[in-house]
C-alpha cells in the first residue's frame, strides 16, 4: 500500500503519518519523487481500508494498494517514479537510472594478473567506460575450470581502481567473503547462479554498497524481481537489475538467448535501473556490438561488456570478450544511438 501526499505537504505532517502507520504495525518508507512524496507501507495491509487511511490527514492525496508480490521493487511503490542509484567512484558520482546517461561497465571476466587488469582498466576508461568489471571469485559450471584468484585478486582490483579512477564491480559468491569484497567494490554483484541464494541476498541487502543482481539462467521476470525484493526488504534500496541471457533450446549459435524484451517489461513493472550484458547474453564477441546497440535502442540504462587484452589466452570467457581495440571502435558506435535517445554523456571539454 502507498500513501501519496499532496504537493507541498509539511515535513512534520509526513512524519506524523509515518508514526501513525508504525503504531499500526506497518513499516513506512518515505519516497521523495520529482513532484510528490510517497509513503510506502510494508506489512499486513489486507485488512486496512484505504478510505480510512485517507482520513488520517487532509494532506493525503490518495491511498493505493500495490498489487504485485514484489512490493518495494514495484514501480507502483514509487508512484511511477524511477530510481536513480548514485554510486561514488574515484572520479565522482555516477548515477544509474532511467533519466540519466547510459553507464558503460567493461573489463575481463576474471582478474588474471596486475598488468592485465590495470592495462584493461586504463584502456576502457580512455574509451569512455565508468566502471571496471572483473571477477575475483568465479562461479564455474566445471570444478576444473579457473575459479578466480580470490582475495589476492581484490588487491589487484583496488590497484586498477587507483590507477584508472573507475568504479569497481565484482561478484560475491559466499557470505563469508562479503565484507572484504565490499571494502574494494563500489557495486557488489550477485551472479546468475546465486540469484535465488536467499541467504546471500539477505546479507548483501544488509550492507550499504549498491547491488547488481543478474537474472538467473532459467528465471522468470517475476522470480527475478522477487529476488530483488529480498535485497530491498533487507534494507538496501540500491539494486540494479542485469539481464545476461537465459537458457533456451537453441544453443548451437549463441551461448544464451539475450532477452531484450525484458527491458520494456521491466520498465513497466519496476522502478529499478536496467543493465544489459550482451557478452554473456550471446557468448560470441562478434555478436556483442549489435546486441549492445539494440539494448540502448530498447531503453536500457547500462551495459556490461567484457574486454580482455588477449581474448584467445583469457583464463575464462575469452570467446565473448572484445579486444581493447574493438571496444575503442564500439564506443562511438554506441554513442550514435545514445545521443539520438538523449542518453549519452558528452565528454567534458578541456580548455
Amino acid at each position: 500500500m502507498i500513501i501519496v501526499m499532496k504537493v507541498g505537504s509539511p515535513e512534520a505532517e509526513i512524519k506524523r503519518i509515518s508514526e501513525d502507520m508504525s503504531q499500526r504495525g506497518l513499516t513506512p518508507e518515505k519516497i521523495v519523487g520529482q513532484h510528490k512524496v510517497v509513503i510506502g507501507l510494508v506489512g499486513e495491509t489486507a485488512s486496512l481500508d484505504p478510505l480510512q487511511i485517507q482520513e488520517v490527514s487532509p494532506w493525503i492525496d490518495e491511498v493505493l494498494r500495490v498489487e504485485k508480490p514484489y512490493k518495494r521493487a514495484s514501480r507502483q511503490f514509487r508512484h511511477g517514479e524511477p530510481s536513480g542509484i548514485i554510486v561514488n567512484t574515484p572520479d565522482g558520482e555516477v548515477t544509474f537510472g532511467e533519466n540519466h546517461p547510459l553507464v558503460v561497465v567493461a573489463g575481463p571476466c576474471s582478474v588474471e594478473n596486475e598488468e592485465m587488469i590495470v592495462e584493461t582498466a586504463q584502456r576502457v576508461k580512455a574509451a569512455g567506460a565508468k566502471f571496471l568489471r572483473g571477477g575475483a571469485y568465479k562461479p564455474r559450471t566445471s570444478p576444473y575450470s579457473f575459479q578466480g584468484h580470490g582475495e589476492s585478486a581484490l588487491e589487484l582490483l583496488a590497484k586498477a581502481r587507483e590507477a584508472s579512477g573507475l568504479g569497481i564491480i565484482t561478484e560475491v559468491m559466499d557470505t563469508a567473503d562479503l565484507d572484504k569484497i565490499a571494502e574494494v567494490a563500489d557495486v557488489v554483484q550477485v551472479g546468475a547462479r546465486n540469484m535465488q541464494n536467499f541467504s546471500l541476498l539477505k546479507k548483501v541487502g544488509a550492507q550499504s554498497k549498491p547491488v547488481l543482481l543478474k537474472r538467473g539462467m532459467a528465471a522468470t521476470i517475476e522470480e527475478w524481481l522477487m529476488a530483488a525484493e529480498y535485497v530491498l526488504a533487507a534494507g538496501n534500496p540500491n539494486v540494479i537489475l542485469c539481464e545476461r541471457g537465459i537458457r533456451s533450446f537453441d544453443r548451437q549459435h549463441t551461448r544464451n538467448t539475450l532477452d531484450l524484451s525484458a527491458i520494456p517489461v521491466l520498465r513497466k513493472l519496476t522502478h529499478l535501473p536496467i543493465m544489459i550484458d550482451p557478452s554473456h547474453g550471446t557468448g560470441v564477441s562478434e555478436f556483442v556490438p549489435s546486441m549492445a546497440m539494440a539494448a540502448i535502442a530498447a531503453g536500457c540504462d547500462s551495459l556490461m561488456i567484457e574486454v580482455h587484452p588477449n581474448p584467445s589466452k583469457a583464463l575464462s570467457d575469452g570467446p565473448q570478450s572484445l579486444t581493447p581495440e574493438r571496444f575503442d571502435r564500439l564506443m562511438p558506435e554506441l554513442a550514435v544511438i545514445g545521443k539520438a535517445l538523449g542518453r549519452w554523456e558528452e565528454p567534458v571539454a578541456i580548455a
